[in-house]
């Protein structure tokens, strides 16, 4: 019967919780972080921002509707680990193709079920993100201080650079069927949703590496340069802080959504900082300080951008405004620059499992590139 082995959570603060094993059976370290989203588990798992991290979902039921083969929104599954508290034994949907303990098994990835997911998100919020181990079949009887050990060898995300784990190796060209544009997508950890929003409003996307060089981007972002989300400390991605630079300088039309709100950051001058339990799930409110209008946006993010709220900011590209924050925090959750073609929000407009109140967002960027600010 699968789930049947036993497992065992240790946090690196010392506290651990014991369950059963989820997918496959073995070992596994990263960073703990917790997802509020109610549906999109398939998201979540395919998202390349989660790489690195182990998932705590705080919905209690996940794996309802089994997996299909229409929803991933990368290559693979990314997540270092999965918890739940009480996975589907029969997933139902009529596009259900697997469950969701069978990809996970056969995805190489390492979970737990049958704990209290309510009080580890808590300790969670209480102490911050941290990293975490989850250990099953015969690990899960080792010493816990060995499994501490373990856990505390693992390097913590701040200062972690992940863009090169995640990246296509060569570009690929998504044509518009009426193409009005062709931009270019640096994929720092894009999801396949973002290009497909971009073809709809007729943009041909070239999706392109994060190794690109300057030249060659330039080149195939005839219009425009999109950045992408992505995994990892973006003190660490000076690689993409020059890619975005460099479209500064030669004025080409720059949209950056989540990893890439904090490149086009950074290249701006301001500094990241680590939040204590990050953003992600899809009921995230913010509000748009050009127009005071709220919408409910799906996140996924543990950095954010610091900028002072409700003044212009000099930088070396001109003047730059925070255009939208987080209701909840006040996090700084969009840039917009006033004197060059570019701006930028922390949240994720293609997001599937959320609402659509962002899509719009994809519609600004048409606007900036056909000559509107």
């Amino acid at each position: 019967m699968e789930g049947t082995e036993p497992a065992v959570l240790v946090l690196e603060d010392g506290r651990a919780f014991r369950g059963r094993s989820l997918g496959a059976v073995g070992a596994t370290t990263g960073e703990a972080v917790f997802t509020t989203a109610m549906t999109g588990y398939q998201e979540t798992l395919t998202d390349p921002s989660y790489r690195g991290q182990v998932v705590v979902m705080t919905m209690p039921h996940v794996g309802n509707t089994g997996m299909n083969d229409e929803d991933p929104e990368s290559r693979q599954i990314w997540v270092a680990g999965y918890v739940v508290r009480d996975p589907s034994p029969a997933p139902s949907n009529w596009r259900s193709r697997r469950s969701l303990e069978e990809d996970l098994r056969d995805s190489g990835v390492v979970g737990i079920r049958d704990i209290d997911t309510r009080a580890l998100t808590r300790h969670l919020r209480d102490r911050g993100a941290m990293r975490v181990g989850i250990f099953s079949g015969s690990r899960a009887s080792d010493p816990m201080d060995e499994l501490l050990a373990e856990v505390l060898a693992t390097p913590p995300m701040a200062g972690s650079s992940l863009t090169d784990e995640v990246t296509i190796p060569e570009p690929y060209l998504l044509p518009a069927h009426d193409e009005r544009f062709v931009i270019a997508a640096v994929d720092l950890g894009i999801k396949s949703m973002t290009p497909h929003r971009m073809n709809e409003r007729g943009m041909s996307v070239n999706v392109v590496p994060g190794s690109i060089g300057a030249e060659s981007l330039l080149a195939l972002g005839r219009d425009g340069v999109f950045f992408s989300n992505g995994p990892g400390d973006p003190a660490a991605a000076d690689h993409a802080v020059s890619l975005v630079r460099a479209c500064l300088e030669a004025g080409r039309p720059v949209f950056g959504i989540c990893f890439g709100h904090q490149m086009l950051g950074r290249a701006l001058g301001l500094g990241t900082y680590k939040l204590r339990f990050g953003h992600r799930g899809i009921n995230q409110p913010v509000q748009d300080l050009r127009t005071g209008r709220v919408s409910v946006t799906a996140h996924n993010h543990g950095f954010a951008v610091e900028a002072p709220v409700g003044e212009d900011i000099d930088t070396p590209f001109g003047r730059v405004r925070v255009s939208h924050v987080c209701l909840n925090d006040g996090v700084v959750e969009g840039l917009r620059c006033l004197d060059v073609p570019a701006f930028s929000v922390q949240y994720h407009p293609e997001a599937a499992a959320g609402p659509h109140d962002a899509g719009g967002l994809f519609d600004e960027f048409a606007q900036l590139m056909g000559g509107g600010r």
